[in-house]
Order: C-alpha cells, then structure tokens, then sequence
C-alpha cells in the first residue's frame, strides 16, 4: 500500500517509523474555578513561562531555527491572547485551560480564513495553545520524542519549535497528514536536505516497522524499517549573490512578515527583501493601527535591510482574510470575493493612511522602496494603485500577478506601473480551479506544471518588452531543481523564505542562461 502526498523536499529513504505523539486532548469547561480572578491570574504566568522556555531554546541554536523558535516565543507572549483568555475566564468562569483553548481557537480561525501562508500559521498557533495549556495542567509540553537512531518521523503537523530542533542526522525524513508547501515542515526539511512529504492523508494510521519514503514523487510506503538511505551531502553555501554560472544575475530575495523574519533573512544573506507582507502588523489589531503605529511596526520589519531594496505589499485582506476592524460581510466564495486591493475601492483613506506609514517608515530605515498592490486583476485597477502611490512619495509602484486575467494582460498592466511580481502561490490555485489548503487536490498546485509556467514565460516576456522587472515571490521560487526554469522564462528576481536561499543560490550558480532555457518542464 503506497499513499501520496506532496513531497516538498526530494530524496529516497527507507527506516524505522516514529511517531509524533498525538495532540493534548480538549480541556473541560467544567467545573467552574471557585475564584475567577485568581484562575484568570494563572494564565499570563504560563504564557510567560512558555515564552521564557522557547527563548532559551532559540538561544541554543542559530539561523532559521533561531528566528523560528524567537517568532513562537513571541506567540506565546503575546498579550492579545493572554488578555481574550483571562476574559473568558472572567466572563465564562471557564478554568483557565480551557479559556487558553478556546481563545487560541479563535485567533487560530482567523488565520485559516485568511488562506496560504496565514492559514499555516494556525498549526504555530495550536503549538503555542498546547504548551501554554500544558504548563497550566502540569503536564510535560508537547513535542517530537527523543531520537536515539535514525528514523523517518510521522506527524499530524509539526510546529516551529519541532521543526527547528530536529537534528538531520538522526532524522532521514519527515511525513506530514497535514501542512503544505508553504509549512515550516517544508521549509526547513529543504533547508536541511531531509526529504520530505506533506498533505499525506492516512499515513498516521500506517501500521508497520518502518516507512519508505520518496521526496520528489511525494510516496509513502510501509518497510520492514531498515535503514536505506544515500550519504547526507553537506548544505549548500552561497556567497550572497545571485547569478548564473555565467554571470546572469537574477537577484535574491526574501519574503517576510515580522522583524524576526527579516533578521532571519538578513543573516541569510538575501540582497533584500522581495515580499513584506504587512498583514502581519495588523493580525491581533482590535481596532485600526494607528499611522504612527503602523510606521513604528514597518520600521521594525525594513531595519534591517537600510540601503537595499525592498518591495512593500499594502494590506491583503478581505472576507478571506478577515480583520476585527475590517468588517466585510459574508460571501458565497471569498476567494473570489472583494480581497486584496479590492478592498480599499470603497475605503480608500485606508489604503493611503497605509502608504503614508510606509514611506514614513522608508525613510527613517534607509531602504530602497518599492510598493506593490495584491489582488490586481485589470490594468485600469493597477493605474489606479498606481496613481495613489505616486502620490504618497513612492516612486517605484508594482503589482502582483496572481490572478489570471492579470497575467495574459500583462503588457497592459506593465504600462501603468514600474513591475511586477508574481505570487505563484495563488495564480497555481486559480488557473488549476484547486484550493491551496485542500490536501486532495495539492498535487494541482505543482508550480512544475506546464500551464502555470506558461504563464509566468508570458509574464517575463512581456516585462522584458517593457524593459520592466518581473520577479517571483511565491512558493515557486524556493525550490531550487525550479528556479533554474524561471530564471531561463526571464524572471529577474526569486523571493523565498529565508532557509531557502542557499540552496537556490547554489543551484544557479550550477548552470548558464542557455542552460536554463533548455531546461525541461
């Protein structure tokens, strides 16, 4: 019996099955706490506690671990949480674990409404909620067992605080029911050279010694659990720059959405920032951010990339991707619904209180600016962007292409503004009609597929006649067997998460121009 998922980091492995264990259990809501104010009181003491003890874990590490373990343990301070469980007590007389489950419920919503790279978010959050709900019951916290032999390991999902722990000598491959290609699963096993298979429904119910497990076919088989797997070659290195072996440069750089992210991605070596996505800063707002709030937030995320480039995306939210101050109504398909730009049509003082905060925050980091505007899908919308960018003070103003309709009018949009970027991530999921976080149809996602790639060559040609940049801030661009195709289709930059830079930056450096345009889809 083979089972398939999405395999998200290539290799062949065979070993020993080890399995995560299975998530703490939902707390009761009964009985009441005798003193609720003394129940509320418990639970800004755990968080802490669990904050502290990811902090000290982060510490022992460095690099995409590090950051990883830094930006959980903010979580887990977070006082947006702390406060909405210490009201349900208040309010509920809910115990306080309880109260923890049930407000990291609600946040964990929120981020899967909110789809792609946010709706992954949520598994980070449960993380934290099970830690803090541990400390509470006084129960050993959450997490991957002990390794002591090499072993494929198998879990429902894994957080950041497993993820970044895992030692790729012990480990020969990871399995995921859940979790996607945007995961820290995924993100790290390509990091560290472990192959790796997501969205593998049923393999938590696999009963046998061992698995066998093919990264690039994204397979997963029953063994007799012994050890089968080639010689672990050392992680790539990149001396920062990116270009061809001939010389062709096709820039690299980072996607983010907090100041840990950019630090991250700092320390990797990104030549800047490709993809700030500045939703983040309003997640767990209640109300509007104020200018000067939201130009505190920004300059946190650009400092550290003061004097390199970096591309801005405004607010992408919607009904979607909803905001406790941004009320949208509900939609027979928020997917297709009013989202991303759309949503400053009727509102657009929000949009220029938010291009001011960020030319604000521009200049007080020293970065190269650029603006882009999500969810664009004719040339009209993009003038229109354009336009009210131009004037706040930014000069550079683009566009993402994630929508169909906006790639084939590319030549148009490119004449209103000063480039673009394509978000693969969702462009995938439209032209192949495949909700990116439906496991049964993952496999549709595959930013190697023809016609996905076809429209990205058209993109690039029409950027090139227009003597205009196109880059890549999806997915896409961190597989490094597929940058090599983009480069050769005309992209002129990849953005990626930060573990992902040397790996694509040592793969380019690896084959010419000519040699990435014959390169087979």
């Amino acid at each position: 019996m083979s089972l398939s998922g999405v395999g998200v980091s290539p290799g062949r492995v065979a070993g020993p099955r080890v399995v995560v264990a299975a998530d703490l259990p939902e707390p009761v809501s009964s009985p009441a706490p005798d003193d609720v104010r003394a129940e509320a009181g418990r639970i800004g003491p755990a968080a802490a506690s669990v904050a502290a003890a990811l902090s000290d874990r982060a510490r022992s590490v460095s690099g995409d671990a590090r950051s990883l373990l830094e930006t959980t343990a903010a979580m887990a301070a977070d006082p947006a949480l702390v406060a909405a469980a210490e009201r349900l007590v208040l309010d509920r007389s809910l115990p306080a674990p309880r109260a923890v489950w049930e407000a990291a419920g609600e946040f964990m919503t929120a981020l899967r409404a909110a789809g792609g790279y946010l709706a992954e978010r949520a598994a980070d959050v449960a993380d934290v909620r099970d830690r803090i709900v541990a400390s509470l019951l006084g129960l050993a916290p959450p997490g991957v067992p002990q390794l002591t032999s090499p072993s494929v390991l198998v879990a429902r999902d894994l957080a950041p605080a497993d993820t970044a722990g895992l030692d790729p000598d012990l480990v020969l491959a990871l399995v995921t029911a859940e979790g996607g290609p945007t995961s820290h699963t995924a993100i790290l096993a390509r990091a560290l050279g472990i192959p790796a298979v997501v969205a593998c429904a049923g393999v938590l119910g696999l009963d046998s010694p061992g698995l066998a497990v093919d990264g690039s076919a994204g397979t997963v088989s029953p063994s007799d659990g012994t050890v089968r797997a080639p010689a672990r070659t050392s992680r790539p290195t990149w001396d920062g720059v990116g270009r061809l072996a001939d010389g062709h440069r096709v820039k690299l750089l980072a996607n983010v959405g907090s100041a840990a992210d950019a630090r991250a991605a700092a320390a990797a070596g990104a030549e800047g920032i490709g993809l700030f996505r500045t939703e983040f800063c309003y997640l767990s707002a209640a109300s509007e951010p104020t200018e000067a709030e939201q130009r505190a937030a920004y300059a946190a995320v650009l400092e550290p990339f003061a004097g390199k480039p970096v591309v801005v995306r405004t607010l992408d939210a919607g009904s979607d991707k909803p905001l406790a101050f941004l009320p949208m109504g509900a939609e027979p398909n928020p997917a297709l619904g009013v989202r991303g730009l759309r949503v400053a049509f009727d509102r657009p003082e929000l949009l220029d209180r938010q291009l001011a905060a960020i030319t604000a925050a521009a200049a007080d980091t020293g970065v190269e600016l650029s603006v882009m505007a999500p969810m664009v899908a004719t040339p009209e919308e993009a003038a229109w962007f354009a336009k009210r960018a131009r004037a706040a003070g930014i000069e550079r103003a683009g566009v993402m292409i994630e929508i169909p309709a906006a790639a084939l009018c590319a030549a148009e949009i490119l004449a209103e503004v000063d480039f673009v970027s394509l978000g693969t991530n969702d462009l995938a999921q439209y032209v192949y009609a495949a909700d990116r976080q439906l496991g049964a149809v993952a496999s549709l996602n595959d930013p190697r597929r023809p016609g996905l790639l076809r429209l990205v060559g058209m993109v690039a040609s029409a950027a090139a006649e227009a003597g205009k940049p196109a880059g890549v801030c999806g997915e896409a661009a961190a597989d490094p067997s597929l940058a090599p195709k983009l480069a050769g289709l005309g992209v002129t930059s990849l953005s990626m998460n930060a573990a992902a830079l040397a790996g694509v930056g040592a793969a380019l450096r690896e084959v010419d121009l000519a040699g990435c345009r014959s390169t087979s889809w």
